[in-house]
């Protein structure tokens, strides 16, 4: 198998350095060059063209989201956006995914042997994933009135007199990772102000996850907020689990709640979309619909098996439209999906479901 080409972009030759020997312990990845800033690294790319970029936001002469926005328009190559940030950046970092960034990370933990292990192991993993990766091209957004294709308000205002006050007995939950966020995006921005509750999990650091709930927020229906502990899953409203804790649903007498576990890591990821697939098999049975999205792994696969065991109504986004069709693939090798539809079929999907019930 041919080696992934990487090209490292930071201005810190320290950071450079630790990224170099990180990727050379990878017999499957080539480091091809190292550059400080975009200018020097269009040289290296003419030189030789990588499979994968890993880019800085903060550099000289042209910063790294601009870049990231002639890459993508020009000559598309998976990018992986590597960056120190602050609460202030996360909102560059989120643009950095709409704009068509693989995946957004904090550079590599250094601090003791063991966090530094799992850095490289993540950062090595991601490279390989991301040379596979779909470069899904950008729609144009979607303006906040706009609903799924198939699903127009007419329709929706019918389904209300024919099974008025049935929406409530149905709860979403939603897995992703890797392509993710725009996936996410693209349902929510589809599904009416009065849709059943959903609560997602969504592979995202910390300081990202409440940044990325108050921007769904502004351009969807719904309303998305940050899970708190204790919150209940209510109709109009999507909970996204924070970016360092499980989120589990509990019922607690007539209504579903959240809550956030402080626990050990699952498949590698907190919050994990396992932990909160199996806790809605658990407690909410055949009255839950489950979907797992792009992203890299097989975390929620089984999760989503026993959902579907349980009664449950499961989907897996279709390879097509996957950036990476990994969870997805796991589930559907694993007989866990009802159905497998590309990402703009699924909303629409939802509704059907909880309308109509078919």
């Amino acid at each position: 198998m041919n080696k992934v080409k990487v090209l490292i972009i930071d201005d810190s030759a320290t950071v450079r350095q630790i990224l170099h020997t990180i990727f050379s312990t990878d017999p499957q990845i080539e480091v091809i060059g190292v550059a400080a800033d975009p200018f020097a690294a269009v040289r290296k790319m003419k030189e030789n063209k990588p499979d994968v970029i890993t880019l800085d936001i903060e550099l000289p002469r042209m910063d790294g989201i601009t870049f990231l926005q002639k890459i993508m328009s020009q000559s598309p190559i998976p990018v992986i956006i590597i960056s120190s940030f602050t609460q202030k950046g996360t909102g560059i970092a989120l643009k950095a995914l709409e704009y068509g960034a693989i995946e957004v990370i904090s550079k590599p933990k250094v601090h003791t042997k063991e966090a530094l292990k799992e850095s490289s192991r993540q950062l090595c993993d991601l490279v390989k994933t991301a040379a596979r990766a779909r470069l899904v091209k950008r729609a144009k957004p979607r303006t906040n009135s706009s609903l799924s294709a198939s699903y127009k308000a007419p329709k929706l205002a019918s389904y209300h007199s024919q099974i008025h006050g049935k929406l409530s007995d149905k709860l979403i939950v939603i897995g992703a990772s890797t392509g993710g966020t725009e996936a996410i995006k693209s349902i929510l921005q589809s599904l009416p102000p009065e849709s059943p509750g959903v609560v997602i999990v969504l592979h995202m650091p910390k300081m990202f996850t409440n940044q990325y709930a108050l921007r769904l927020d502004s351009i969807c229906k719904v309303r998305v907020k940050e899970a708190e502990h204790g919150d209940p899953v209510v109709k109009g409203q999507v909970l996204i689990a924070p970016g360092d804790q499980h989120v589990l649903i509990q019922r607690q007498e007539a209504n579903n709640v959240v809550q956030l576990h402080d626990s050990p890591a699952v498949n590698r990821h907190k919050p994990s979309v396992d932990v909160l697939f199996k806790s809605a098999a658990l407690q909410v049975g055949k009255r839950a619909i489950g979907i797992l999205l792009t992203g890299m792994g097989a975390d929620g696969a089984q999760g989503l098996l026993e959902m579907k065991d349980a009664g449950a109504y499961t989907i897996a986004q279709d390879e097509h439209t996957s950036v990476v069709f990994g969870m997805p693939k796991e589930a559907i090798k694993k007989n866990a999906a009802s159905k497998v539809l590309p990402i703009d079929k699924i909303a629409g999907e939802i509704l059907r479901k909880s309308y109509l019930g078919q």
